[in-house]
């Protein structure tokens, strides 16, 4: 015993070391990798952003070295002379070859020749020739201005055009129009290649390019909320921030994004980028899974320590794990044991049990043989009377005995009728029974009697069914017994009354109460043969039958006297659950 203690506080106490050092380990795993998480986002974030600044200032360059290239193009065509003489002899046949001819040198997306009306007459799109431009803002401020006018303007596809117009003037008059338009969508193509996304917005916010076609024509706010996280778990993210998180500026399809915002100096444009931390947290996480692996190593070595003291302990338990399993087996062989002598002992209980009834009803049977001579010997006596009276021609007084010999034969079968029911033993099949339907039939059968005296009868039933398991008929006859005990205790009363109280609780109880004269033995009144009736009136046997199907039925009948007198039966029989109900 000294050695168990020994071993176990031993044990308690290496429990708690080895938890102390694994709670100190984890919080000091916890601190480190919670401070390099905000030292490596902080440090790698700056990288972003420096790199992010550098790219946004080549993207303003490269446009800005696109516009201004394309802002010269329109000077130098309005004094190219194939051109002026081609205005003026308004023969175009060789325009469109002209155009084609220079517009690769320049790099532009499109050269347009317009007349003095507006009209395309040579285009490098030839499908755009013979169109009107009379009414846009491109020719109408080309024509109004002696210099290279430039021009958004926001076209049929629901893009954005970007022109450069000037007008071409022969002889001092203005004779057309020459337009440039500047090949914006090779730009956005050499920004969605390196950034996530970059746009373009003019002097009133309005995106006119967009590495996204559907931002264009919206504004930032509008377009970034096109662009809505794809699940719920990325739109918590999205409004929560962890110790892991990054200090967002904006969010894309998403995902935290850094946003970059630049200034062009060109019509009051700006340009904005937004950059993912993709590479960030990338970084972050390599080194922060590092460390972790570190303090997992650390842990694995402190648990191979103590894993080392505990292979002593193992042998003890397991040597200790066989000697309860050896008493475990011998515990499930006297449980068996006893198991088996308890089954005996119900099959001898039951055994003597119907023995005793079996010797009950050899005494009784003596008691009826008693009963049933007595009737006999009256019988044989009307008989003989009957015979005389009917020698002597006097009928009438004949009919009489007669009766007389059928109403003893009603009662040898009434006698015989309560041995048979109290030796039957139980019930094959019980069934749901509204004990309120029960009550109800007996008031119904005992109404014959009911009628010849006048009883109050006062019923105290509930409105919803009291269920129980069990045999209706016997349930009838239990209730038509006491009825008729009740009747007949009430033939001295001057206001005879028959209370009947149906409740249910635990169980279900059935009370008939009347004010007779009350109970004088209560021991010996479900006794056999038993009655405090006159001589003739009954045999004893309706209170020891009723007893004996109550008992059949799970419940019990009791008796007692009442305070105020008179006697009150009751009849406590087991609800039926509500389960075994919906299952009949």
């Amino acid at each position: 015993m000294v050695q168990w203690n020994r071993l176990t506080g031993g044990k308690g106490r290496g429990k708690w070391y080895l938890r102390l050092a694994v709670l100190v380990i984890c919080l000091f795993a916890v601190i480190v990798i919670y401070i390099s998480n905000q030292l490596l986002t902080q440090r790698f974030t700056e990288t972003i952003r420096n790199r992010s600044e550098i790219r946004l200032a080549l993207y303003v360059t490269n446009l800005m070295n696109e516009l201004q290239r394309n802002s010269v193009v329109p000077q130098l065509l309005a004094r190219d002379p194939d051109l002026i003489r081609a205005l003026l002899s308004q023969d175009y046949s060789l325009s469109t070859a002209r155009l084609l001819s220079i517009v690769d040198e320049i790099g532009s997306a499109s050269l347009t020749l317009l007349d003095r009306d507006g009209r395309a007459v040579a285009a490098t799109n030839r499908n755009r020739i013979g169109e009107s431009h009379r009414n846009t803002p491109y020719f109408v401020g080309a024509l109004r201005s002696s210099q290279t006018v430039y021009t958004t303007f926001r076209n049929d596809a629901g893009g954005f055009s970007y022109i450069y117009s000037r007008q071409v003037i022969a002889d001092g008059q203005p004779r057309g129009v020459i337009m440039v338009e500047v090949d914006g969508q090779r730009l956005e193509t050499g920004w969605a290649g390196v950034s996530d996304a970059v746009l373009v917005t003019d002097s009133e916010g309005i995106i006119i390019m967009s590495t996204e076609p559907r931002w264009r024509g919206l504004l930032e706010q509008d377009a970034l909320a096109r662009q809505s996280a794809p699940s719920a778990i990325e739109r918590a993210i999205r409004a929560t921030q962890g110790w892991s998180a990054l200090p967002a500026d904006a969010y894309l399809r998403g995902e935290a994004v850094l946003r970059r915002e630049m200034r062009v100096p060109h019509q009051g444009w700006k340009m904005v980028s937004f950059t993912t931390y993709d590479s960030v947290r990338e970084r972050v996480n390599g080194i922060l899974a590092l460390e972790l692996m570190g303090f997992a190593i650390l842990l694995a070595l402190l648990f191979w320590t103590t894993s080392r003291k505990t292979a002593s302990r193992l042998v003890f338990f397991q040597r200790e794990s066989a000697e309860l399993r050896a008493l475990n087996r011998r515990l499930q062989r006297e449980i068996a044991e006893r198991e088996k002598v308890e089954k005996t002992l119900q099959v001898a209980e039951q055994t003597i049990a119907q023995s005793s009834k079996l010797a009950a009803l050899g005494e009784m049977s003596a008691a009826v043989s008693h009963e049933l001579n007595q009737p006999l010997a009256a019988m044989k006596t009307y008989l003989a009377g009957a015979r005389l009276l009917l020698q002597r021609e006097r009928p009438e007084e004949a009919l009489s005995s007669f009766q007389r010999i059928d109403d003893l034969l009603e009662r040898m079968g009434a006698i015989t009728r309560q041995l048979k029911s109290y030796a039957r033993k139980g019930a094959d099949a019980f069934e749901p029974v509204d004990t309120r339907a029960a009550v109800s039939t007996a008031l119904a059968l005992m109404e014959p009697q009911l009628k010849t005296r006048a009883v109050n009868i006062i019923r105290t039933f509930p409105n919803e069914p009291i269920m129980i398991l069990g045999d209706r008929l016997r349930l009838e006859q239990v209730i038509i017994n006491l009825l008729r005990n009740a009747l007949d205790a009430t033939k001295t009363a001057t206001n005879p009354t028959i209370e009947i109280l149906l409740a249910a609780g635990e169980t279900v109880s059935i009370q008939i109460r009347d004010n007779g004269e009350g109970i004088e033995d209560l021991n010996e009144l479900f006794e056999p043969f038993y009655t405090t009736k006159q001589p003739g009136d009954g045999v004893g046997l309706g209170l020891a039958i009723s007893s004996g199907i109550v008992n059949d039925l799970g419940g019990r009948l009791t008796a007692r006297n009442a305070a105020d007198g008179g006697a009150i039966f009751e009849v406590q029989l087991p609800i039926m659950e509500q389960n075994v109900a919906a299952a009949e």
